[in-house]
């Protein structure tokens, strides 16, 4: 665990700081020396993976995460986001739908992942969907950011007036 912790802060450090592309070089070098990341890592990395944007990183490393990390909700959130920021939204839809206990940050991580792929109507109708005590004002922003780019202006008083 102690390799793992090291190779997770390094990683952590890098991805903090703009430089989420060597996590992937860590990753490797993790990799050479059987040292297996744990969640932590794993999450660390699916990061880097949204901040690059690149679908053949996201792919790369999410092939290699064991099933007992992928089922875990933090992962999921995570996967969540990556995939929504990496434009593949569908991924985003498939794992937001094997999620048992959807939790604010599940349905955020959606929401905005509608968002920036042009798909308000979908970001409202998830809204709408979630429920009430877990609508927090990330997510209340988030819809209103679809509304506002989709043009859905309607919707977005709507909305605006029930937070208000």
């Amino acid at each position: 665990a102690k390799g793992t912790n090291i190779y997770g802060a390094l990683m952590n450090g890098y991805n903090l700081n703009g430089e989420s592309w060597k996590c992937f070089k860590i990753f490797e070098e993790m990799k050479e020396k059987d040292i297996i990341p744990d969640e932590i890592a794993w999450n660390i990395l699916i990061g880097a993976c949204s901040k690059s944007g690149m679908l053949h990183h996201c792919q790369y490393i999410v092939n290699q995460i064991p099933l007992n990390i992928q089922n875990k909700i933090r992962t999921q959130n995570a996967l969540i986001d990556m995939w929504g920021k990496c434009g593949s939204i569908e991924n985003a839809k498939n794992v937001f739908n094997l999620v048992v206990d959807r939790d604010t940050i599940t349905y955020t991580a959606m929401i905005n992942g509608f968002a920036l792929n042009g798909m308000g109507t979908q970001a409202v109708e998830l809204y709408r969907e979630m429920p009430n005590n877990l609508r927090d004002h990330v997510s209340q922003i988030c819809v209103l950011n679809a509304c506002s780019h989709a043009g859905l202006l309607h919707e977005a008083r709507t909305i605006f007036n029930e937070i208000s």
